[in-house]
């Protein structure tokens, strides 16, 4: 592995610096993201019940926003109505949309790194490709002649260096973008279940309310 990373010379280490930050990030994805953590499913169900016939205490309230992302989005309009029990509709439906806004900020978290990082990867190879070239063209005598009559150790390292630096820079952005893409549509799937969420928690908060 050394001695690829020998062969394909100092462009390559911007290459490994991302993929090295892009596996930090998809692991950290991996770990936020888990269903526990921002949606459980029988989470609205059971913020119903402990609200059934009026606002729980603030520790339940407490205890609802430390369970996931989608606890603090419903704790929020707990809170909200606590604070103040003849609070508007309207305005119960803004703080819970304002909650709302704060989970997807939280869960679209380090996504953008990670698409940069997909994008940035092939040109970052094509760099070093072109670097590479010019190695080759280096390698040329001064007088003109064919590579191959001057310098085939030069000519030999530019090669490397151009082919390594494509394929590595490949290596780099393919996983980026498919863990990105992936990350991307289990996101919006978990926007989407909170959104039905906060809307349905907020008619029974409303009825509640009354």
């Amino acid at each position: 592995m050394f001695s690829i990373i020998q062969a394909a010379g100092w462009p390559i280490w911007p290459l490994l610096a991302c993929s090295i930050v892009a596996l930090a990030l998809i692991i950290e994805r991996f770990s936020s993201l888990r269903t526990r953590k921002v949606a459980p499913p029988k989470l609205l169900a059971e913020a119903m019940i402990v609200s059934r016939s009026t606002v729980p205490p603030l520790d339940v309230v407490l205890k609802l926003e430390q369970n996931s992302i989608l606890g603090e989005v419903l704790g929020s309009g707990l809170r909200a109505l606590s604070a103040n029990p003849r609070i508007s509709e309207a305005d119960l439906r803004t703080t819970l949309e304002g909650a709302g806004r704060q989970a997807a900020h939280k869960l679209e978290r380090y996504l953008a790194a990670l698409a940069t990082i997909a994008s940035a990867a092939p040109l970052l190879g094509l760099l070093g490709t072109v670097i590479g070239m010019i190695e080759i063209f280096g390698a040329q005598t001064g007088n003109g002649a064919s590579a191959g009559g001057g310098n085939p150790a030069q000519l030999a390292q530019g090669i490397s260096m151009a082919l390594y630096n494509t394929a590595f820079g490949l290596m780099v952005a393919i996983p980026a973008l498919i863990f990105w893409r992936y990350f991307r549509a289990q996101v919006d799937g978990y926007l989407l279940t909170m959104e039905l969420a906060a809307e349905r928690f907020a008619r029974h908060l409303n009825v509640l309310r009354k």
